[in-house]
C-alpha cells in the first residue's frame, strides 16, 4: 500500500512537472504569435534525445522554434496557445516562412566559404 502511494505521489509530481512545462511553452508561442502578426501555426518535429523541436511561423512569416522535452509537453502547450499545428514542414505551410540575408548567407556560407557555424 505505501509503495502505491509513493508512485501515487511521484507520478502526480510528474504531472504537475508537465503540466507547468507546457504551460510555460505555451505562453512562449503565445507571445510569439502576438508579436509576429498575431497569428503563428507550427509543426513538432523529433530531435531524439533531447526532445522535439516545435517551429513556429508567423503570420508576417517570421519563423522561430522552441524545444520541449517530449511529443506530449510539446502537443499540451501548442494546444493550450491555440495555434495551427501542421503534420510536416513542407509545402503551403513552409513557402509562408520568410527569410531574411542572414539566413541566405549561413545558408549558401556553409556551402562557399562564408560565415562558420562558430
Amino acid at each position: 500500500m505505501a509503495d502505491t502511494k509513493q508512485a501515487d505521489g511521484t507520478e502526480r509530481a510528474r504531472n504537475t512537472r508537465t503540466t507547468r512545462k507546457a504551460a510555460r511553452l505555451a505562453k512562449q508561442i503565445t507571445a510569439f504569435a502576438r508579436s509576429h502578426g498575431g497569428s503563428a501555426e507550427g509543426q513538432i518535429a523529433y530531435l531524439g534525445q533531447r526532445g522535439v523541436r516545435i517551429v513556429l511561423v508567423g503570420a508576417n512569416g517570421e519563423w522561430g522554434d522552441l524545444v520541449a522535452e517530449s511529443h506530449d509537453v510539446a502537443k499540451t502547450a501548442v494546444e493550450r496557445a491555440g495555434i495551427t499545428l501542421h503534420e510536416e514542414f513542407d509545402g503551403e505551410f513552409a513557402a509562408r516562412v520568410r527569410t531574411g540575408p542572414y539566413e541566405w548567407s549561413r545558408m549558401a556560407g556553409i556551402q562557399l566559404g562564408g560565415p562558420s557555424n562558430n
